[in-house]
């Protein structure tokens, strides 16, 4: 049987002048590493805030920490979230104010709750009676969100279980915050990252509703709600333009809160740099396990714990591009550490061209989120993921 040509839809994720420049910056450099691309974070931010005019953004710092990237964000506008107290000491360093900055993370030590309230943080999150008096104790008079228990169905990477609570609760910890001294303000949830089912966004927003109405009925009046993030970033499996998710969200809104919204607020992490970045990897070894095996096994210098985590149960299925030209050949994707989980793709197989060879460069696209911010310390020696600026 005839083996189809290797084809790889490159112009949709670079443009062939970009991807020689890539090309010409990279080829004395020692693989693997990540290449960021300010200008399209910079191209990024404003087309959500184009699209999503109705809600300020939180950018949420762990998709990508790099200095570079929050200072570019901080003179566009963007507010921050932050999840630990080393990633508030880096954006206070950085010079984004303590108003432009929330506590994003339910799972909080008390001292860190103090230090944040120290430096002038005022926005915390909570989703436990147990976290609620902690920051009672340390965050005297602080503004509290409540984040609520979703299902990430549809999600590529779920983000259900451990964090939010159940409505119910919910509810009695609104009722409790008062009385313990902060402000009950409003209420957030998380979709789950990478959502390609929009209609999850409404499940979410109508238990919003619900618990505003429940809250007002015994005087308290909640004035935002948190939509986190989950909005899409341009892997393999495509899913709608962030212009088809905002005008769905929009009208999600309207229709449970009507044309007086309260203030909303987005945490966008991967939608708004993981396109903006490729890492450059190079190919190991080719090799087989048995004479008659259908596929073969190719090891990149890259797996799961150099940055690419997110191929756990190959969630997120990065497009990989190898530039050489021959017929179609399906293959296992490793990465090089001792360590047998450290599989990227072995049941989604990917196609390269036959002609590829131990040494070829491949390009994986789509990774400037979670990747660098993910890779080891030194797993088998190997350092974290190195980067570049272009």
């Amino acid at each position: 049987m005839k083996k189809e040509p290797y084809t790889f839809p490159l112009e949709e994720f670079v443009s062939k002048e970009d991807f020689n420049k890539i090309k010409k910056f990279s080829h004395d450099k020692e693989t693997p590493f990540l290449i960021v691309d300010l200008q399209k974070i910079e191209r990024s931010y404003d087309e959500l805030v184009e699209h999503m005019r109705f809600a300020k953004i939180h950018y949420a710092l762990k998709a990508n920490p790099m200095d570079e990237v929050v200072l570019v964000l901080k003179n566009k506008g963007s507010n921050f979230d932050a999840a630990t107290v080393y990633e508030l000491d880096q954006l206070l360093r950085l010079g984004v104010e303590p108003e432009r900055i929330s506590y994003g993370n339910t799972i909080k030590k008390e001292k860190d709750i103090a230090y944040a309230y120290e430096k002038g943080v005022r926005l915390f999150v909570t989703d436990s009676e147990s976290d609620l008096k902690k920051l009672a104790r340390k965050a005297p008079g602080s503004r509290v969100f409540f984040r609520i228990l979703t299902e990430s169905e549809g999600a590529d990477w779920p983000l259900s279980r451990k964090f939010g609570a159940h409505p119910d609760l919910i509810y009695q910890l609104i009722l409790k915050t008062q009385k313990l001294g902060l402000e009950p303000y409003g209420l957030s949830f998380h979709v789950g990252s990478q959502q390609r089912d929009i209609g999850q966004w409404d499940n979410a927003i109508s238990k919003c509703k619900y618990l505003y109405v429940a809250a007002a009925e015994k005087g308290i009046h909640l004035k935002m709600i948190n939509l986190g993030g989950g909005f899409p970033a341009k892997y393999q499996a495509q899913a709608h333009d962030l212009e088809t998710y905002a005008k769905e969200i929009r009208r999600f809104l309207l229709e449970d809160f009507g044309e007086k919204l309260p203030e909303i607020i987005i945490e966008p992490g991967r939608s708004m740099v993981a396109d903006a970045g490729i890492i450059v990897s190079e190919v190991i070894m080719i090799s087989k396990k048995a004479r008659f095996n259908q596929y073969k096994w190719v090891y990149l210098d890259i797996g799961k714990f150099g940055g690419l985590i997110e191929t756990l149960d190959e969630c997120i299925k990065y497009p990989i591009f190898c530039d050489k030209k021959g017929c179609a050949e399906e293959v296992i994707l490793a990465g090089p550490t001792c360590d047998s989980m450290d599989i990227l793709y072995e049941h989604r197989k990917y196609s390269f061209p036959h002609t590829m060879k131990e040494g070829n460069r491949v390009y994986i696209f789509t990774t400037g989120a979670y990747t660098q911010s993910c890779s080891c310390v030194g797993f088998n020696g190997f350092p974290p993921l190195r980067s570049y600026l272009i």
